[in-house]
């Protein structure tokens, strides 16, 4: 999508504001689409919260999508992005995607692990389940009997049972090696045997973290590629941060800190404080602000800008509207974060 505001450089953004190196996504996209082509891989959209930037997978060739919430599902379906669409949460706020399966051509697919959950899905219209197994995160999942009992009752309910799917997020940012190889083989055992049993095409599963490592799955579950953070940036891995908080320093001190606008408001802070691009480092963040220490504070002027890159992508984007695409200094796309509410 190009901008459709006055905005064309990175001086006229309001801050604080996300920026997207359009080279570095890119060559994100490119690295993953070599490994894992077309339907082999489901981006997942709760990293990134886009139509726009889901539409540029879909230009690279992957059509399929997964998300976290109902309502990103909606946002997917009533867009027309992607054809193939899976809800890899359970939840019982399912009856407006059964209604959109009849207003859409994309099929769309929901998580379930319990009897609840099969029977919202069954109330509310749902055509088609995969059964979510858990394979070691303690989190949604249901052992395989009780998952192919579900399987058996879905059916005769007149559902689609798809396959399974699992999620080894445990594993994520273990460093790669054969120790993680090894626990994430372990992991898609459970998913393998289940599948066995239950039957379907789809075993899906997988992330970011662990891409390159499980080559059991037939589609990976991964959304943070593309973007990338600071936590997942300590793996051995070709993605490169394209995501940035650009913020303007607004105060300056002689004992030798600066101060930008953009702070806790701005950034996930789950899986740490921000990094800072430039000649220091972070000190700490508050509400509305983040308090830098410079190499020379000397330099700083208030009106500069600064760059920081987040150590969590999701929450990250989520706190914001816009994504702006940049090349060098230049905006070149905007990318609204249109998907962005529970």
């Amino acid at each position: 999508m190009t901008s459709t505001t006055d905005v064309s450089s990175t001086a006229d953004l309001r801050t604080p504001a996300l920026v997207v190196d359009r080279q570095a996504f890119d060559a994100n996209v490119a690295a993953m689409s070599a490994v894992r082509p077309g339907r082999s891989l489901r981006p997942h959209v709760k990293a990134f919260k886009s139509t726009a930037l889901a539409r540029e997978l879909v230009a690279a060739g992957h059509p399929t999508f997964c998300a976290a919430t109902p309502r990103e599902i909606e946002g997917l379906a009533l867009a027309g992005v992607g054809d193939d669409l899976l809800l890899a949460n359970e939840s019982f706020d399912v009856a407006r995607l059964g209604a959109l399966s009849d207003r859409t051509d994309a099929v769309i697919t929901v998580a379930v692990d319990s009897d609840e959950i099969l029977d919202a899905a069954i109330d509310g219209g749902v055509r088609s389940v995969l059964l979510d197994i858990d394979g070691g995160l303690p989190r949604c999942g249901c052992d395989i009997d009780t998952a192919e009992r579900l399987a058996e009752r879905a059916r005769g309910a007149g559902l689609d049972v798809r396959g399974v799917m699992g999620y080894e997020g445990h594993l994520m940012m273990m460093e790669n090696g054969d120790d993680k190889t090894r626990k994430v083989g372990e992991a898609m055992a459970i998913l393998l045997a289940a599948s066995e049993r239950i039957g379907g095409d789809i075993v899906s599963g997988g992330g970011t973290g662990t891409y390159a490592t499980n080559t059991w799955c037939t589609e990976i579950q991964a959304g943070s590629y593309t973007l990338l953070d600071t936590e997942y940036a300590t793996l051995d891995s070709p993605f490169e941060p394209a995501l940035r908080v650009l913020a303007t320093v607004v105060s300056t001190s002689a004992k030798g800190w600066i101060i930008a606008d953009a702070g806790l408001k701005a950034f996930g802070m789950d899986h740490g404080a921000p990094t800072w691009d430039g000649p220091g480092k972070v000190l700490y963040c508050s509400d509305e602000h983040v308090t830098l220490i410079p190499d020379d504070v000397g330099d700083w002027r208030p009106g500069d800008r600064v760059l920081l890159l987040p150590a969590h992508v999701d929450p990250t984007i989520a706190r914001h509207e816009t994504m702006w695409v940049t090349s060098g200094d230049d905006v070149v796309a905007e990318w609204p974060v249109d998907l962005r509410h529970w």
